[in-house]
């Protein structure tokens, strides 16, 4: 067996074990169901409250796939820029390090008056966007400065244009590098949408995190748990597919993990 399938399977076997556990512990104990209910209860909340949350979940993976497409196209447009000219670099590195340790509940308030109530779900897309915009930015800008020194050279003897040496050399020994930030901010763009929910409070979006607020105000926690499970869910299928492309791309490149 391989060493990514043993790494998944003892991942199954822990997940199967900590629910087994939580099982016996909500039965042996009997807490209040509002508290803590049983992974069996949470089962069942999952059907049940599907017509509610199957729709929200549609909607925010939506809106994090939109934040997450954004983020990529500004981040990359930015390192291509930074990559070019050490001015550029040294005008958009501190302020994506700036973006990047700002809460996004800090900005949400400004995001909000700026973009309007009435248009919720923009100001969620570009709260999440700005979340996941700097692991996008700092991974291509170092896969862009990273390409083999030799053949720098090379094509500095061979008197390339700047767009030819960023075209054919840059760009793909950067790929590797870019697929692995993507990984990254595609799981924040998750997060940066769910937060982004939470601090709009309008409910105007209809998203997971609205429904979890919904629950967890009625007392429903087995609803609110599904909720995050499926949260959890949206996050490890963006994961494991983007983890798919990454593979493809290193084996393509010749790149180690």
């Amino acid at each position: 067996m391989s060493r990514v399938w043993t790494e998944r399977l003892s991942g199954l076997v822990a997940v199967a074990v900590l629910l087994a556990a939580w099982e016996i512990a909500c039965r042996a104990l009997t807490p209040p169901a509002y508290l803590l209910p049983a992974p069996s209860a949470v089962g069942v909340a999952l059907i049940e409250a599907a017509p509610r949350l199957v729709p929200s979940a549609g909607q925010t993976f939506l809106q994090a796939l939109q934040a997450l497409l954004l983020a990529t196209l500004v981040g990359v447009s930015a390192a291509v820029a930074a990559s070019l000219h050490p001015a550029a670099r040294g005008a958009l590195r501190p302020l994506a390090t700036l973006l990047q340790v700002t809460p996004v509940v800090a900005i949400a308030p400004l995001m909000i008056l700026w973009v309007g109530l009435d248009r919720a779900d923009l100001s969620v897309v570009l709260l999440a966007a700005a979340v996941a915009l700097f692991p996008l930015f700092s991974a291509t800008l170092t896969g862009l400065t990273s390409a083999d020194p030799d053949l720098e050279r090379l094509f500095d003897v061979a008197g390339a244009r700047p767009w030819e040496r960023l075209l054919r050399l840059r760009l793909p020994s950067a790929l590797p590098f870019m697929v692995e930030g993507l990984r990254i901010g595609a799981g924040l763009a998750v997060v940066g949408a769910v937060v982004a929910e939470f601090v709009a409070g309008t409910g105007a979006t209809q998203g997971l995190a609205w429904r979890i607020l919904e629950a967890g105000n009625r007392l429903r926690t087995a609803e609110l748990l599904a909720g995050l499970a499926w949260l959890a869910a949206m996050g490890l299928g963006l994961n494991l597919a983007l983890g798919a492309v990454e593979d493809v791309v290193r084996k393509r490149f010749g790149v180690p993990r």
